[in-house]
């Protein structure tokens, strides 16, 4: 493969060029075949031969009555290079990539270099993804993922996307991991702290500390940490969390694309299960050995983790946390067991891969610290029934035959041997504020009944992942027995199906609640307010043509969890997803990232440029 052609694609999309789907299946086959729309709204669901029929709980409250709740009109589509909110509301960057965080880097951003490398750590990064907010001693800090870099924009031209010295590659790993900076309000709004002694980034090349059962293990071992306890850097940050005790979850996603190989090197099924091949995206490997197969076969294995960082704390060490297992994190949404023990649902974002619940061993209480809850506890795996029941696998040496450090390195492997559930590529999940239901994004997969995933496992149409070549996305919400997030078993739904009913008459027209005035595809981010609606943030398809044609650019809705309804409240810039949502402690401004805009966004200056935007009401009522 040529190097230089992973430069523009998608990770979704790097993956898939390494491993592509078969030619000979079409989307208009698949909706020939498809269940029609008409049995599947009347409450009716097939799935095809020996595949069980649901009834009309399917999509419990999705056919009642529209019109309720939202405390705004509905925007349309839009395909401009602008950001779209209702009337009533405004908005404005609260921070954009390249904008400094210290008085030193102040005009370092320009439309014509970008950042030069001796500034790429003391400015907001790149490609804005999960965020949290928080509060220390009177001050506000916002927690703030960099998922990734784009090459042709921070590099110079001749460099063609690829960097060409070790300066270039620092300057791509400093753009990227994690932001804490201050926020305060002023007469103009929420702003950037210059200085703040919060203020502090967090990439590629932060030291960091282990701990749960597979910190120390032989397979975390490196030739610079023999006793596998300290890992460089946190990659690829893709959605985000917050513990009980107010400190942040951030989330290693697809670092598989960071490594490669300048020579012979073992390829295990450990690296195949999770996509790391010889070539990487960035070219890290030609000029940092510890990217490099062929001279550090196991630094792959030290990412992938839910990774805690303390914001009020700007001298604390991130700890990866290898009790909730690796694999490509979305997010990490935190709860609480009836009786006090701490679970944290997790997604696997990868066509075919599964649903995760951690559930540790002790307790907390309110003002107690962490400790040892996210070190001490069991893995579980979800496996959904065709009757809407669900129960949690435990990843133990006894269910997987693997050692527990094996099945937590490897959790995918793990998950497969325990029979889990193949899902349409879960990213976040969110659980509902004041009952105890969660709900999970299955963006897409167009791998689904054509193709198995990664390790070879079977993708059927069924269950919670209901259409072949699924390229709208649903979302799946389940429910834990007895009210408790602590308990084994669950029953399940589909809060809605996203499709086109413009186009389609079928399964593809997406579920009772989608409507040519709200149709979207591919959820990914979701957040709860505090009065329980659900937020829905789209990463998909924004060309408006074919089968997507009228969804517009990526959008960002609300869901009323009771009724079904769906309204969308923002349109992003054209090229961009919108990802990333938190509210101020007053819940009057909703701060939202808006990640790899076309066009030269939002300053007309050149170069597009990732944010994060506040959005507030005008007459200053709360948002969120």
């Amino acid at each position: 493969m040529d190097i230089r052609k992973t430069v523009d694609l998608t990770w979704d999309d790097f993956d898939e060029l390494r491993d592509p789907r078969p030619a000979e299946t079409e989307f208009d086959r698949v909706v020939e075949r498809a269940i029609s729309r008409r049995g599947f709204l009347g409450g009716t669901l097939a799935f095809g031969s020996g595949a069980a029929v649901f009834g009309s709980g399917i999509l419990e409250g999705v056919a009642r009555a529209q019109g309720s709740g939202f405390a705004f009109t509905p925007v349309g589509i839009a395909t401009d290079h602008e950001v779209h909110v209702p009337q009533g509301y405004a908005w404005k960057p609260l921070v954009r990539w390249g904008d400094p965080l210290f008085s030193e880097a102040q005009g370092a951003w320009s439309a014509e270099a970008g950042v030069p490398v001796e500034m790429s750590d003391k400015v907001f990064g790149e490609n804005t993804d999960g965020m949290e907010t928080f509060e220390a001693d009177g001050h506000v800090l916002l927690a703030i993922n960099s998922e990734y870099v784009n090459p042709k924009i921070n590099l110079p031209a001749e460099a063609k996307g690829m960097p060409r010295t070790a300066a270039e590659v620092r300057l791509l790993k400093n753009l990227q991991g994690v932001t804490v900076l201050e926020i305060a309000e002023g007469a103009d709004g929420w702003a950037v702290v210059l200085d703040s002694p919060y203020n502090r980034r967090i990439t590629h090349e932060t030291q960091m500390t282990m701990d749960g059962p597979a910190a120390g293990s032989a397979l975390l071992r490196t030739n610079a940490d023999p006793e596998g306890m300290s890992p460089k850097g946190t990659m690829n940050n893709c959605g985000s969390g917050r513990t009980l005790w107010g400190t942040y979850l951030t989330c290693e996603e697809n670092f598989n694309g960071y490594f490669g190989a300048t020579g012979a090197y073992e390829d295990s099924e450990g690296l195949k299960r999770y996509g790391v091949e010889g070539e990487g995206r960035y070219a890290y490997e030609r000029f940092d050995p510890r990217y490099d197969l062929s001279a550090e076969p196991n630094e792959p294995n030290r990412h992938g983790w839910v990774t805690e960082i303390d914001p009020s704390d700007p001298e604390s060490t991130p700890v990866k946390h290898t009790a909730l297992g690796r694999f490509k994190h979305e997010n990490a949404e935190m709860v609480q067991a009836t009786d006090g023990r701490v679970v944290v649902y997790m997604g696997d974002d990868e066509r075919g891969e599964f649903i995760y619940r951690y559930v540790s061993n002790g307790t907390w209480a309110e003002g107690q610290p962490g400790g040892s809850l996210l070190a001490e506890g069991t893995l579980f795996v979800a496996k959904f029934n065709d009757d809407m029941s669900g129960e949690w696998l435990p990843l133990t040496p006894q269910s997987t035959g693997m050692s527990m450090e094996e099945l937590l390195v490897f959790a995918r492997i793990a998950g497969s041997k325990a029979g889990a559930t193949t899902m349409d590529r879960p990213e976040w999940i969110a659980a509902h504020p004041s009952r105890a239901e969660a709900y999970c994004a299955l963006t897409n997969n167009k791998n689904r009944g054509l193709k198995p995933n990664a390790g070879g496992d079977a993708t059927p149409v069924g269950g919670p992942n209901p259409r072949e070549a699924n390229n709208f996305g649903q979302i799946v919400r389940w429910r834990p027995e007895g009210g408790d997030h602590g308990a084994d078993r669950f029953t399940w739904d589909l809060y809605v199906m996203a499709g086109n009913p413009e186009l389609f008459e079928d399964a593809y027209a997406g579920s009772a609640n989608v409507t040519p005035g709200n149709m979207f595809n591919s959820p990914d981010g979701m957040a709860f307010s505090s009065d329980g609606m659900l937020w829905i943030q789209t990463d998909g398809e924004d060309s408006n043509a074919d089968e997507f044609a009228g969804m517009g650019n990526n959008q960002m809705l609300v869901g009323n969890p009771d009724t079904g309804e769906i309204a969308r409240f923002l349109t992003a810039p054209n090229g961009a997803e919108v990802t990333g949502l938190t509210w101020s402690p007053d819940g009057r401004v909703a701060f939202v990232g808006i990640q790899h805009p076309g066009g030269s966004w939002p300053d007309g200056a050149g170069k597009p440029r990732s944010a994060v935007i506040a959005v507030w009401r005008e007459d200053g009522a709360r948002i969120g």
